[in-house]
């Protein structure tokens, strides 16, 4: 740290993916999205693409950009359902009947690593997308075969019918949300909470939340007083920079389709989209389940659809690691450092 450190005028540069079925009607926002990236330093490398491409030829767009200028190209944006890969035989959730494949934006983030597609083959799980089995274009990897280059991030309101907006007006409020936050035409409360429903798991799950309590400067008001009320009821109109939140996870019929909606003690989709008005900026959550973001009404993806959410994770299995936010970095750099941690920050996993 120091007193007077100049701005950081280029952080290097990023590569914008728009989902094409949404750029034209989204053109305004997407040029305000871009203008305010140039003056955080970034040079944006757009490309628009579609929602039905596969998920190689997706990386090969990736791969050309980064490998222009690997020096320099340090992120990529995701904005809109571009497709979703999935790789993996886990059950993070411990979940053991649902082991398999799981959404993994991570594969586009490792330009130059080996994934393959013909050792595992596994149907045990009750939620069919995460099968997996040889040459059905999900991948076998687990972990990451080689440290991910990229900064990712995705923005993806894709399917969240317990909203009344369409998805394109989501992806508009979702992206005036962000221009307004970083020209300070709002301000949250720099405080955070912690709401921890999952003490009796017997691993410190929560220890994330805790540990960003650094970034707020107030940590007297980290932890609610007992009783705890649900995470809905402190999150609801009130303001707080970071949240976070656990509990064990919630499913849902909608119609005939199975949903991963919300947390037990917590809050669920249908609230944050109607009667609960999402205070927290920056947020984290775990509970069974709706680590799997890629389906409908995901509670993971509700909770920056609606109010001021800006960003969300499931976070403690693996740990994840913010401070450097603290020291002027952009939260990609964190998801980086996170996503690459063997052992550099201890623990790895609270889970």
């Amino acid at each position: 740290t120091g007193i007077n450190v100049a701005p950081t005028d280029f952080r290097g540069k990023l590569i914008l993916l728009v989902d094409n079925t949404l750029a034209s009607q989204l053109t305004t926002e997407l040029n305000q999205l871009v203008y305010d990236m140039r003056a955080d330093g970034w040079t944006v490398l757009r490309s628009d693409v579609s929602r039905t491409a596969s998920v190689t030829s997706i990386k090969a767009i990736v791969q050309g950009h980064y490998n222009s200028d690997p020096a320099n190209v340090k992120a990529l944006y995701l904005v809109g359902h571009i497709p979703v890969p999935y790789s993996g035989n886990i059950s993070p959730d411990g979940h053991d009947d649902g082991a398999g494949a799981r959404p993994t934006d991570g594969y586009y983030a490792d330009v130059n690593g080996t994934w393959t597609d013909n050792s595992v083959n596994t149907h045990v799980g009750t939620y069919a997308p995460s099968w997996n089995a040889p040459c059905d274009g999900k991948f076998d990897q687990s972990d990451f075969p080689s440290p991910v280059e990229l900064q990712v991030g995705r923005v993806d309101l894709y399917d969240m019918p317990a909203f009344s907006s369409t998805e394109v007006q989501l992806m508009r409020n979702y992206l005036n949300k962000a221009h307004n936050y970083k020209i300070k035409g709002w301000s949250p409360t720099v405080r955070g909470i912690v709401i921890d429903n999952l003490q009796w798991v017997g691993n410190p799950i929560a220890a994330g939340g805790y540990r960003v309590a650094p970034l707020t400067g107030n940590t007297p008001d980290l932890v609610p007083t007992a009783p705890v009320s649900s995470f809905s009821t402190y999150i609801n109109n009130q303001s707080y920079l970071w949240t976070a939140h656990y509990g064990g996870g919630l499913q849902a019929l909608d119609g005939s389709v199975l949903t991963y909606n919300g947390t037990d003690g917590g809050a669920t989709t249908q609230q944050l989209a109607s009667s609960v008005t999402m205070g927290g900026v920056f947020n984290m959550a775990l509970g069974s389940f709706f680590n799997d973001f890629d389906n409908r009404n995901n509670f993971l993806r509700a909770i920056i659809a609606r109010g001021d959410g800006l960003t969300n994770c499931w976070a403690g299995i693996p740990a994840w690691y913010f401070h450097h936010m603290g020291m002027g970095d952009n939260i990609g750099y964190s998801v980086n450092q996170t996503m690459n941690n063997t052992g550099l920050y201890a623990p790895v996993t609270e889970g």
